[in-house]
């Protein structure tokens, strides 16, 4: 082959891998020929060039369903941090000088992370660096993993119980549970309460898919009881508003009292865990250097090491 004809394929090879690459994340070609600027035949066409090429192919192709091959599995987990490196490059210079002063970071985190965790790393990131752009998704258990998983965010902020075998979890504060009652309530001049006191009342609570539902209800089957949920509320500060409608009470985490609500708070750790809120990142990812910077603040907020 002629150096023209190799240099003409090298020049054309980081495309095709760029389309082939942006094809897996999309989960189809028109998507990844808008997210590319592309036309579709474009992006199938740089595509079919490479199976040509290579000499394989990458996908079962069943319809409007593109399924990897085992071929198409082994290209992606080479071509991925190729392309990865390739379109970071500027921003990896940059920051390995010292500066860190574009791109973008995206970070996925629940209301109550939002509202109580983050607010201090976040006001400091910004205020050291104002140009690069940050997007906080408010998403929460399998709609942030299926999103870290996707490569769509840098990283999650959250509390996790399970941890799947791709994922890593490394907590960075914790905080105690407690019973939220309202004023005048009959548990409310109780120091203490037991699970069978607190049983013969209704429950406010998060939505049963998310973990606080399968904490409070491992624990009273722990002690062979059970509860009452009167209503499901999203988020902390609904929770409270309700309880102090009197409404119902309900089992949080402390992250969530700031000592203003009209309520009272009884501690529950002789029942139930501390929780613990943390970074949550996909096995095999390099965090870019504005998620490493972003990790070390929110590691200095909490007064940690950061260990990435």
């Amino acid at each position: 082959m002629s150096d023209d004809r190799q240099s003409y394929y090298k020049n054309n090879r980081l495309k095709q891998m760029r389309a082939f690459c942006e094809v897996i994340r999309c989960g189809n070609i028109t998507l990844a020929a808008q997210k590319l600027f592309l036309s579709q035949p474009s992006v199938t066409l740089q595509i079919q060039a490479m199976e040509r090429e290579l000499g394989v192919t990458v996908f079962e192709r069943r319809g409007p369903v593109l399924k990897l091959t085992p071929d198409g599995e082994a290209l992606y987990m080479l071509a991925k941090p190729l392309v990865d490196g390739i379109d970071s490059l500027q921003e990896n210079f940059a920051a390995h000088n010292g500066k860190l002063d574009s791109g973008e970071l995206n970070i996925c985190a629940g209301e109550s992370t939002i509202l109580y965790i983050l607010p201090e790393a976040v006001r400091r990131f910004v205020s050291a660096y104002p140009r690069i752009q940050l997007k906080i998704h408010n998403e929460t258990g399998r709609d942030g993993l299926k999103m870290l998983r996707a490569d769509e965010i840098d990283l999650v902020v959250g509390s996790m119980l399970d941890v799947p075998e791709d994922i890593t979890y490394q907590p960075v504060v914790t905080f105690d549970p407690a019973l939220i009652v309202p004023l005048g309530h009959p548990l409310s001049n109780q120091p203490n309460v037991t699970l069978e006191e607190i049983s013969h009342y209704g429950l406010i609570l998060p939505p049963r898919h998310l973990s606080t539902w399968r904490i409070v209800k491992y624990v009273f089957q722990q002690h062979s009881l059970t509860f009452t949920v009167t209503l499901e509320a999203g988020g902390w500060e609904v929770i409270k508003k309700y309880v102090e409608l009197g409404m119902g009470i309900s089992i949080v985490t402390d992250i969530c009292l700031t000592g203003k609500e009209k309520l009272v708070r009884i501690p529950l750790n002789q029942y139930f865990p501390q929780r613990g809120y943390g970074l949550v990142l996909r096995k095999g990812r390099f965090l870019s250097p504005q998620a490493r910077r972003f990790v070390e603040i929110l590691n200095e907020v909490y007064d940690l090491n950061s260990n990435i």
